[in-house]
């Protein structure tokens, strides 16, 4: 099985709290102790996960980040593709809430859109296979554990896809700045899939054609745009505002 180097004590304590059998091994700064430390060391124990220890340098040297001393050989993600799309959206009893991400390559994006995502409830993530960030280990850390447990699904023809998200009666919403609907004015309780585009080129032609609609991010400052993930994070709560009295409610 491929394998890769987690890292960081939030992404590999959701790894092993939500899949400790995707973990392979558990790898610790010698000397590091603390609660959280023994809080590791215990799911390692539990799980029968092999624990190994290393110097500061080796952390340093093979972790291009911020490691906290903490580290975990893991499976390596994967993307789901439209048979498990269909297969998420079969299984719901709620109207969907999807996410699109039309080129977004950076993994820090990546990472910080995927949690947002799990944050705001959105029931899975989309994007085009040929225009995306890898899932790679900066989108675990970045992702904090939402990269774990939220269904990504890379497509092949992202347009296809859209049509066939329309014909389950999903309202696909484009992010555009020159827009002429405010997303404030939009109402998004329904079955809904919002589109994000990549940072200065926006979402690609044949992508904004399939949209239903089109609305703009109310801005009042200097600044033209904000980054993908900021403006995704701000989209999808609207849509939680505007969707949370029925989903108090048990989706009635």
């Amino acid at each position: 099985m491929s394998s890769e180097i987690s890292f960081g004590v939030h992404a590999v304590a959701s790894m092993l709290d939500n899949h400790p059998e995707q973990v392979q091994e558990l790898i610790l700064q010698r000397g590091k102790s603390g609660e959280r430390i023994n809080e590791l060391l215990h799911s390692a124990e539990i799980n029968g996960i092999r624990v190994s220890y290393k110097d500061k340098r080796w952390m340093d040297e093979r972790l291009n980040g911020v490691h906290q001393g903490v580290a975990a050989k893991v499976a390596m993600l994967q993307a789901g593709n439209e048979t498990r799309l269909e297969q998420v959206l079969d299984a719901l009893e709620v109207p969907p809430l999807l996410l699109i991400l039309d080129g977004v390559t950076d993994p820090h994006n990546l990472g910080a859109c995927l949690r947002s995502a799990d944050a705001a409830g959105v029931h899975a993530v989309i994007a085009p296979k040929d225009r995306s960030a890898p899932l790679n280990a900066t989108v675990r850390k970045v992702s904090c554990g939402a990269a774990e447990v939220i269904p990504y699904i890379e497509v092949t023809n992202l347009a296809r896809t859209m049509r066939a998200l329309q014909q389950r009666g999903v309202w696909i919403t484009g992010t555009a700045g020159e827009a002429t609907e405010s997303l404030f004015d939009l109402d998004m309780t329904g079955a809904l899939a919002l589109v994000m585009g990549a940072e200065g080129k926006g979402m690609r032609r044949l992508t904004r054609e399939h949209c239903d609609r089109l609305a703009y991010l109310p801005m009042s400052g200097e600044v033209s745009s904000l980054n993908v993930s900021v403006a995704t994070g701000v989209c999808l709560f609207e849509a939680v505002r505007q969707r949370w009295p029925a989903l108090a409610n048990g989706g009635e």
